[in-house]
């Protein structure tokens, strides 16, 4: 759905001019066989590892301002972040704004990453600040709203889920995230709407089906068939898989097929897409299906 930072959801970061061309690149052509839809995970970038390595050496190197060491810690961040290495990345996120305090999307992705660890409290401080320092910061609205999500306080979730959408309104990823929180609070009135917000989508995106698959428009062969359309690399292969298997597991859950919902939930695992957020909060959901245990939030009732 949402790269985490993707070409859709999370944060738009633009890349330093500095990593342009190490960043640079064209995706390899996927093998097409019979087993197509098992995720072949996707390896790390060498780009990308060249680029940290970079960046560390201007870290430990060069002679810096604050500002300007903040924001190579931030982007150092991101690029840890991006092939999973989030606890490198959160030390990142966190150096960046002891450097620089005002940074709204450090304090995005700290609040990420608190959500990711069931840590709801410090999610919503975190996130709280990023649209204090930014208040039109879009993606901190859908991050919020997921922390709240599942942190099961759904009619708070569902006002930033609203505001997000209402940006975009043409985004499906962002549909889908309203019509899974309102499904906690009304099946039909979440299935009324989502027909609606479907009729405001491109039926030639890809992610359209998805929302036609949720509002029982298509089945789910159909949907998963859908994959191969305009399919150009083996990347966009991944994440399209990473998408489809985590709301099918979602969907699945929701007629209490618990096991096949964690088999979807773990071949999302198995894309390796660790910018989307589909995969950021596949072991989130497994954890939930599992019964573990998560942490109280102040918003819950006393």
């Amino acid at each position: 759905m949402l790269k985490t930072m993707p070409n859709r959801l999370l944060s738009q970061i633009a890349p330093l001019a500095l990593l342009a061309s190490l960043l640079g690149g064209c995706a390899s052509q996927p093998a097409m066989h019979a087993g197509w839809l098992v995720p072949e995970p996707l390896a790390a970038s060498t780009r990308t590892e060249l680029a940290i390595a970079r960046l560390s050496e201007i870290l430990y190197r060069a002679e810096l301002s604050e500002e300007q060491s903040a924001q190579l810690y931030y982007d150092r961040g991101v690029m840890y972040d991006s092939v999973g290495l989030r606890s490198l990345a959160r030390l990142d996120f966190i150096r960046a704004l002891r450097l620089k305090p005002d940074m709204a999307d450090a304090y995005n992705f700290v609040g990420i990453h608190n959500t990711v660890n069931g840590d709801f409290n410090s999610a919503f401080e975190a996130f709280d600040s990023a649209l204090e320092l930014a208040p039109e910061h879009e993606f901190a609205y859908l991050n919020r709203g997921i922390a709240l999500y599942y942190a099961g306080k759904t009619e708070l979730a569902l006002t930033d889920f609203k505001r997000f959408l209402a940006l975009k309104p043409n985004d499906a990823y962002r549909v889908i995230w309203l019509y899974l929180a309102q499904s906690d609070v009304s099946t039909e009135q979440a299935r009324t709407e989502l027909k609606q917000n479907l009729a405001k989508l491109d039926k030639a995106e890809w992610s359209t089906n998805i929302v036609r698959f949720l509002a029982g428009e298509m089945a789910e062969q159909t949907l998963l068939d859908s994959v191969l359309q305009d399919l150009s690399n083996s990347q966009l292969l991944a994440e399209r898989l990473c998408e489809v298997y985590f709301y099918l597991a979602k969907w699945h859950e929701s007629q209490n097929r618990q096991e096949q919902a964690l088999t979807y939930y773990k071949q999302v695992l198995a894309t390796n897409v660790f910018e989307f957020v589909e995969h950021r909060y596949a072991r989130l959901e497994i954890a939930r299906l599992r019964g573990d245990t998560m942490p109280a939030s102040e918003y819950d009732e006393p």
